[in-house]
């Protein structure tokens, strides 16, 4: 599947200040310049790109990876047609209504339990007080679904000198949508952010404090972000039922980012490829 229109970045040209942007409605909808200049002392060799449509941003980049192309580029998408969320699930976005991007990187944490939680204390830091984190992948706010995460890896390369790229994928709500067919109902950012708020101010207030946390994550790992991620636990201390029906109480993260769930077994430290979780009905 291919993009609508040829992917057109937004880099450092030898004089030292960014580009022009990609497609019109992109470089007009979308700050890529400013993102590119907060974002590029941190990260050498940064790009931003905007694209009207794609399938997916992650499928693009993973697509690129395989291709060689291993560099760091925060790809936007006005609308995707193909979007992806955890476990197989869509993720449907139109023009102007969602905020879809995705980081591309190479990463190489000694451990990589955590990374979603990790991202999503930063986004829920850069976006609102009231934003909260349902674990492992999605923001909430007020027991309604506002983001999700997807983040996937793969390694490229002879095995003793395989670089691993990361592509971290991000879905936000920016306008009202419509919640028919949605397991979990809707929450969207102009809830909470002046009515004013656009895709690109919810890029350009997020960008940055997300290559520091993804940064920060590889060279310390979750621990870190354990206490900030409980924080805005929206399960902790609530009644879960796990997806192989086992009923329990949330208590928090471990320090890897396991989810701890009272069970009538004890104690269970709960990792993110076993199961999904939901608040369980009152």
């Amino acid at each position: 599947m291919s993009t609508a229109g040829p992917p057109q970045g937004t880099k450092a040209p030898s004089g030292g200040s960014a580009a022009a942007s990609a497609a019109s409605v992109g470089a007009s909808t979308f700050p890529a310049e400013s993102i590119w200049e907060a974002v590029s002392p941190r990260l050498p060799g940064f790009t931003v790109e905007i694209l009207p449509q794609v399938d997916s941003t992650n499928t693009e980049l993973m697509r690129r990876a395989r291709a060689g192309r291993l560099e760091p580029v925060l790809l936007v998408a006005e609308q995707q047609t193909a979007g992806r969320g955890r476990l197989g699930r869509g993720w449907a976005s139109q023009t102007g209504d969602s905020l879809t991007f995705s980081l591309g990187l190479p990463l190489a944490p000694a451990d990589w339990s955590g990374l979603s939680l990790a991202v999503g204390v930063s986004l829920a830091e850069s976006l609102h007080p009231r934003v909260q984190l349902k674990w492992p992948n999605d923001l909430w706010l007020d027991d309604r679904k506002l983001a999700g995460i997807l983040i996937e890896t793969a390694s490229f390369g002879e095995p003793r000198e395989a670089q691993r790229y990361a592509v971290i994928g991000i879905g936000i709500n920016i306008a009202e949508r419509d919640a028919t067919g949605l397991s979990t109902p809707p929450a969207w950012l102009r809830e909470i952010l002046p009515q004013a708020t656009t895709a690109g101010d919810a890029l350009l207030r997020i960008a940055a404090p997300l290559v520091q946390a993804v940064q920060a994550f590889e060279t310390f790992g979750f621990a870190p972000f354990q206490a900030r991620f409980n924080a805005r636990d929206t399960l902790r201390d609530r009644p879960v039922v796990l997806s192989d029906g086992t009923a329990g109480t949330a208590h928090g993260t471990s320090e890897t980012g396991a989810l701890l769930v009272h069970t009538a077994r004890g104690m269970s430290a709960i990792t993110s490829s076993e199961v999904s979780v939901r608040p369980a009905v009152p």
